[in-house]
């Protein structure tokens, strides 16, 4: 067994007790923090990094309102420039910078993904990154962040043998990954593994029993088809799923497959899943092409729910969807309408890491 923080070889062979020994809480489960990345990369935000640090400081605003922030940050300069960004919110949470240097800032794809081993307590799982199959060169440091993160948190890590970003997982916490096949199984990121042996290492790192399958992605979503820009667990047997009602939009027929997949589909548990329409905001384009903004990019903190807006009149359409269904939190949108210029917006900035055993409370 390896030390924590410290990464063990490859992924070991499938035991059943192996299975049910491992869990991916799903992330309305009680979090001792949330993790992002200050963004510095002046080639995901040309000519307004100004501005996405501006909506990034009122993203991390919301998030200490409900629990420890944690950021990364390149080095001790930039640290200096993110506190100076930060004095202003004077916010009654704990908000600590840590010095892991990544190429960009979308910590829900090159951070770790954190589950409960009734081994060891909290592990987190540390994928293989290559940039989206590949797209974005050097990307070394992101590769390396996960293990960084996990070692900050001082939370034992696993490295693992496939390639695997944080927003193409969405589980419900009992045994079901919400997925598409565009990403996972795609021959740029894991050429040599088919779904078979894709779905028994799930298994395995994961606790998954069962996997739902989607097809499809909406436009500008350089991912290829994350599932956090489709369709969401909003409780057990319970999904949003995006949706445009225009059929002469490009979104339209690729999210109605996705619907009509979901409506088809059933629950680890065996049981069918009430798939609940969430709108797609009007196009939104930068320098003429067409951004991925989706409400379904949501974050759920302990005591809010963190929603992307983008200054459209859908956005009350959305939260009023999204507040009926999350009773028991302050549903709260952001302004993304310049971050989702990088291709991401809140989901794909935030990882959490669950309360449990072996991670920082505060």
């Amino acid at each position: 067994m390896t030390e924590r923080g410290t990464r063990e070889a490859n992924v070991p062979a499938m035991t059943t007790m192996r299975v049910q020994r491992r869990r991916m809480p799903a992330e309305w489960e009680p979090h001792a923090a949330t993790w992002v990345a200050w963004p510095h990369n002046a080639e995901t935000w040309p000519g307004c990094l100004d501005a996405a640090e501006r909506e990034f400081r009122l993203l991390v605003e919301k998030l200490s309102a409900s629990e420890p922030v944690h950021v990364v940050v390149q080095n001790a300069e930039h640290a200096r420039h993110v506190h100076e960004q930060l004095i202003p919110l004077g916010t009654a949470r704990p908000i600590q910078l840590h010095e892991v240097p990544t190429d960009d800032a979308w910590m829900r794809d090159i951070g770790p993904t954190f589950v409960e081993d009734a081994e060891t307590g909290l592990l987190a799982i540390d994928w293989i990154f290559n940039s989206w199959g590949g797209k974005y060169p050097p990307w070394d440091r992101d590769d390396a962040a996960a293990g960084g993160v996990a070692a900050q948190a001082k939370v034992r890590s696993q490295r693992v043998g496939l390639v695997i970003e944080g927003g193409a997982l969405e589980v419900d916490g009992e045994g079901t990954l919400l997925t598409t096949e565009s990403v996972l199984l795609d021959p740029k990121r894991n050429p040599r593994v088919d779904q078979a042996e894709l779905e028994r290492q799930l298994a395995e790192l994961l606790g998954v029993r069962h996997v739902v399958w989607l097809e499809g992605a909406i436009e500008g979503d350089d991912t290829d088809g994350h599932i956090d820009e489709i369709a969401r667990f909003v409780g057990p047997a319970r999904v949003v799923c995006a949706r445009e009602p225009d059929a002469r939009d490009p979104n339209h027929a690729a999210l109605e497959r996705c619907r009509a997949q979901l409506e088809e589909a059933r629950d680890a548990r065996g049981r069918a899943l009430e798939v609940i329409d969430l709108p797609m905001p009007p196009p939104i384009e930068a320098d003429g092409a067409r951004l991925p903004a989706s409400y379904a990019n949501f974050y759920i903190a302990n005591q809010t729910l963190i929603v992307p807006v983008f200054g459209v009149a859908k956005d009350a359409e959305a939260l009023r969807i999204l507040s009926d269904l999350f009773p028991g939190r302050a549903v709260r949108g952001t302004p993304c309408r310049t971050l989702v210029r990088g291709l991401g917006s809140v989901h794909c900035l935030t990882q959490q890491q669950p309360a449990l055993r072996h991670g920082p409370e505060s």
